[in-house]
């Protein structure tokens, strides 16, 4: 999954719009769509799914399968040299639309404490406005930082876990869950600083 782990602003490249209708970003279309379909699952659901367990388990597939098709079409770009601006872009962002959603709905059902999900927030929406603002001004978005490669990881693999109904799992799973989630937000945290230090710190 791509991250906005650094940036570099550079001399005007091809058009956003390039390539627009290549199958890798008809891909990442559909996933923001199963995202959206994801979210009207997961807040019907209840908090633990106590509404409807079967609307639990079906967000919980919809988020895990919305996760993984990032990498379909990662794979597709690549394998037919269909890499665009406008998927470099979309794709984090419908990353951050799945997970920023899944943060908000977990806190507003008390499954994960609002101070983490605020600072998530604060990080991907920020960097994300940067990110527009630079290619507004003709910058280049570029690929993942490790770090920021391994934020993303621990990001989904701990909400995937937190929105699967399986507390009931044993008395270890929670906490497993939420240490997950910790160590993703320090990695968010610290990726957020390499992007900030490439964007201005290079600049001096």
């Amino acid at each position: 999954m791509q991250d906005d782990s650094q940036s570099t602003v550079s001399e005007h490249k091809h058009s956003l719009l390039d390539g627009w209708n290549s199958p890798p970003n008809f891909v990442t279309y559909i996933r923001i769509l199963l995202v959206l379909v994801f979210i009207v699952l997961y807040a019907r659901s209840g908090a633990w799914g106590q509404n409807s367990l079967g609307m639990r388990w079906t967000a919980a597939t919809l988020f895990i399968v919305a996760a993984s098709t990032d990498k379909l079409d990662g794979y597709l770009a690549r394998k037919y040299n269909q890499v665009t601006e406008l998927g470099k872009l979309m794709d984090p962002i419908a990353d951050k639309l799945l997970i920023i959603s899944a943060l908000v709905i977990a806190s507003i059902f008390g499954e994960l404490w609002w101070w983490a999900t605020i600072l998530f927030l604060l990080r991907e929406i920020g960097i994300t406005v940067l990110r527009f603002f630079i290619i507004d001004r003709g910058g280049q978005v570029i690929a993942a930082s490790p770090a920021g490669k391994f934020k993303t990881l621990f990001e989904f693999t701990g909400l995937a876990m937190l929105i699967a109904p399986l507390r009931s799992v044993g008395s270890w799973y929670l906490p497993l869950t939420q240490g997950i989630i910790v160590l993703a937000l320090v990695l968010c945290l610290y990726s957020g600083g390499e992007y900030l230090y490439g964007v201005f710190g290079k600049r001096r």
